[in-house]
């Protein structure tokens, strides 16, 4: 597995650890103590989440103004950036 495609999934797996965490909440009934701990590991989670759409975002940019200015990175340049990228969450 390629370490953009285990970005992907550690994503999508933060994302869904994430919506149980609400749906659980939407339940009601819920257990203080139980509640504080789960309030927590969302918080925890959005802030990653955060962090990671951050990075997107700014790949994003990076990549449009090269486009911008007519640039090209090939693919390999690309992964080594992104190896190199000491702000990757995952």
């Amino acid at each position: 597995m390629s370490a953009k495609a285990s970005n992907k999934v550690n994503f999508s797996k933060s994302y869904n650890e994430l919506q149980k965490i609400v749906e659980w909440f939407e339940k009601g009934n819920v257990d203080l103590e139980d509640g504080v701990k789960k309030f927590e590991e969302g918080i925890a989670l959005v802030q990653d989440l955060k962090k990671y759409l951050s990075n997107v975002e700014n790949k994003v940019k990076q990549i449009k103004i090269k486009f911008e200015k007519g640039e090209t990175v090939s693919k390999d340049e690309d992964e080594e950036e992104d190896e190199k990228d000491t702000n990757t969450l995952f």
